[in-house]
């Protein structure tokens, strides 16, 4: 139903969703939008802002639950007045490419700045916005002001490591997606303390070091992406029955040891990436009962043995193997 003249004067509106409606005119502070006075959410998402700047008006919606500005061709600085949203549970100033010059930015406010005061943030995207400025002390802001937070993406933000101690805090923690940053540190042991996470991506985040591997025996955990991490190595531990996990990449690292047995308790496993790791020995026959598997890749690795039968992986459609020995 269109919205009445009355309707915005009067500021009873709750919700407003113009997501995917390749606007392209811009907004400014002048616009009729910030007139609703009542928005709980805004949803501007995958529009054509033309690297035009986020309004600093948006700081004014006390109310805001959700603000999701994500792949919109926003530019610059975020301006610092969002960090008076203290209603805010979820902040999605994310985008799927990073534009360089163009991209936005986390200077003055830094991500410090911006978080303090939300402290009812439960889900925050930031994926390619540079948040270089803030040095390696991005974990303490964090850990310090969102004790609540659910799912961290910060995804190509130009981060640095270490993965400091004070993110053990974040207990309620069930995505974390860190890919493309240079952190140069290892994976701390209480990532296996998350009894909550499903989604871990680290790729391409030049981790060292031995990765934990009560990590990967998470009940709970469904995705976890390692790729493109050579320095970082480890194991495959003893997979119990009934795990989640759903896709596991590992391609690209130094992970070395056999293939468990009990691979084959993982039911739910669709993909399974192992792609020039320094994996040897046998490949299980019990991975011929991983009937959910779409996608395997054992290329480059230094299996011996025969290829155990696929057949009852019906719906199988990828498949690299090496040339075993």
């Amino acid at each position: 139903m269109p919205c009445s003249h009355e309707d915005i004067t009067s500021g009873q509106i709750t919700g407003l969703d113009l997501s995917n409606e390749t606007i392209s005119a811009g907004i400014d502070d002048s616009s009729v939008l910030f007139n609703l006075k009542s928005l709980e959410s805004v949803n501007l998402a995958a529009n054509k802002f033309n690297f035009k700047q986020i309004p600093s008006r948006f700081g004014r919606f006390t109310r805001l639950l959700s603000l999701n500005l994500s792949n919109s061709g926003f530019s610059g600085q975020i301006p610092g007045e969002l960090s008076q949203l203290t209603s805010l549970e979820v902040l999605d100033l994310s985008s799927f490419f990073s534009y360089g010059i163009h991209s936005l930015k986390l200077e003055n406010p830094n991500l410090d700045k911006l978080v303090q005061n939300l402290t009812k943030l439960r889900s925050l995207y930031l994926d390619n916005v540079n948040i270089s400025s803030q040095k390696s002390d991005w974990c303490q802001s964090l850990s310090s002001s969102l004790l609540d937070l659910e799912v961290l993406s910060l995804s190509n933000c130009q981060l640095s490591g270490p993965l400091d101690d004070s993110l053990e805090r974040l207990q309620s923690l069930s995505v974390i997606r860190l890919a493309l940053n240079n952190l140069s540190a290892p994976v701390p042991d209480f990532f296996a303390n998350f009894k909550n996470l499903t989604v871990m991506n680290l790729g391409s985040c030049n981790l060292i070091g031995t990765f934990p591997e009560k990590v990967l025996q998470l009940q709970s955990l469904q995705i976890l992406d390692l790729s493109a991490n050579m320095n970082l190595n480890g194991f495959l531990p003893y997979f119990r029955m009934n795990g989640s996990l759903q896709s596991l990449v590992l391609s690209r690292t130094n992970f070395s040891g056999g293939i468990p047995e009990s691979i084959g308790n993982l039911k739910n496993l669709s993909r399974l990436d192992l792609m020039k790791t320094n994996l040897s020995g046998k490949i299980p026959e019990s991975m011929g009962n991983l009937t959910q598997l779409l996608s395997l890749d054992l290329s480059s690795n230094r299996f011996i043995g025969q290829i155990p039968s696929f057949q009852k992986c019906k719906n199988l459609t990828r498949v690299e193997e090496s040339d075993l020995c």
